[in-house]
């Protein structure tokens, strides 16, 4: 689909975003081309390619790949932005980011909830370069407090790791832009079927593919997405970097993306039924879920998600125990870490994300010990309620 075309909606760009009418070789799908090498016709190619007059597929693997770069083009399409870069994982697309927009001096405000490896990243890592970091609540109010004049990005996720917190985009966008700062959003549990982060001027959006953008649990992948000047910045660093997608993977992606908003329509609706049924258990002490009204984001989160995503995250009064015994007796998720695809999986983030810690280093940065995170896949609804119902009454026995 062309600018020109008609506006679509999410499934149909889904399916049909950035792919050709008809290809060259008249096969429905894209196919995988597994090259490392793309010879040009002779010296004159060779001279148009490097001085930019003339399109082709990159003349090294590193730099490009045909079947990628379709992948890419849907990717942006969904999220509505100019272009894509894809990498081999969602933390190559963290980290090679931050690296190619942050140099020694300036300084980074990261909130709390991001994915822990990035916060380890960026306190570890970028620490070493000279990089100075805040890592902040995540609120509006917060973030724009962290602000200084060395300030060069803001980072958050949205919804937040594992609490589903969601910050006013457009308050932090408001203020970075009149800073002269660039905002990147992690929106990897959002998926763009319920968020469009580009559409409240963020400069800057990635996804973990591996989740929800896959779907299968049978891929890893990262994308960041945005303008085409700052993803071509990117991309450049990608190129040194060496952090590249394989070609199948990125086909599998493809596969993957056509069945997005299907998949995620659902996972929605039976995270919204599984919170509900949480909130109203004796065992359990508090559920946090986006468009619930007891979520402390909920008014702010009801602005942004078209919905509020497949994970649902609840503590349980009987603390790390009873987390425990309610994920050994679940039946149909399996335990696991990740989430977004279609098998429903559950896990404990103080004995998996955390374990290293003690309980009370734990508490310290905000992860309760009977906390557990459930994400829903694309079971009968029914099957999980029915499931998690005889796991809960487990609970209440001796």
């Amino acid at each position: 689909m062309s600018p020109a075309d008609p506006p679509r909606g999410p499934s149909t760009i889904a399916v049909h975003g950035g792919e050709p009418a008809v290809r060259s070789d008249r096969s429905l799908t894209t196919p995988v081309v597994h090259a490392t090498a793309y010879p040009f016709e002779d010296t004159r190619e060779l001279v148009d390619y490097m001085e930019g007059g003339r399109e082709r597929p990159a003349e090294y693997g590193r730099y490009g790949n045909p079947t990628v770069e379709r992948a890419e083009a849907k990717l942006a399409a969904l999220e509505g932005g100019e272009a894509a870069v894809l990498m081999a994982s969602g933390m190559a697309a963290i980290t090679t980011t931050l690296l190619a927009m942050l140099r020694q001096g300036q300084h980074l405000v990261l909130t709390r909830d991001t994915y822990r490896k990035t916060r380890v990243f960026a306190q570890q890592v970028l620490a070493r370069f000279g990089v100075e970091v805040d890592i902040v609540e995540p609120t509006a109010q917060a973030v724009i407090a962290a602000m200084r004049p060395s300030t060069r990005l803001v980072f958050t996720e949205a919804p937040t790791n594992p609490y589903l917190r969601v910050l006013d985009l457009e308050a932090v966008v408001e203020a970075a832009r009149a800073r002269r700062i660039k905002t990147i959003i992690d929106a990897t549990f959002a998926t763009p079927v319920n968020m469009q982060p580009l559409r409240y001027g963020v400069d800057l959006v990635i996804h973990s593919a591996t989740k929800y953008l896959g779907g299968h649990n049978d891929l890893l992948a990262g994308v960041v997405i945005g303008s085409a000047a700052l993803t071509g910045a990117i991309r450049e660093h990608l190129g040194m970097i060496g952090a590249v997608l394989d070609p199948h993977n990125a086909y599998l992606l493809l596969r993957g993306l056509k069945t997005l908003v299907l998949r995620v329509r659902q996972q929605n609706d039976t995270a919204r039924r599984l919170a509900d049924v949480l909130a109203e258990d004796p065992a359990v002490a508090r559920v946090w879920y986006p468009l619930r009204p007891d979520h402390p984001d909920h008014a702010v989160a009801a602005r942004y998600l078209r919905g509020g995503g497949g994970v649902v995250s609840f503590e349980l009064h009987g603390g790390l125990a009873a987390g425990t015994r309610l994920v050994d007796a679940l039946q149909i998720p399996k335990l696991a870490p990740s989430l977004g695809g279609v098998e429903s999986l559950v896990e404990q983030p103080a004995l998996m994300s955390f374990f290293e810690l003690s309980p009370e280093e734990r508490t310290a940065i905000g992860i309760a010990e009977g906390l557990v995170r459930l994400s829903v896949g694309v079971e009968e609804a029914e099957d999980l309620e029915a499931d998690l119902r005889q796991a809960l009454a487990g609970l209440r026995e001796p």
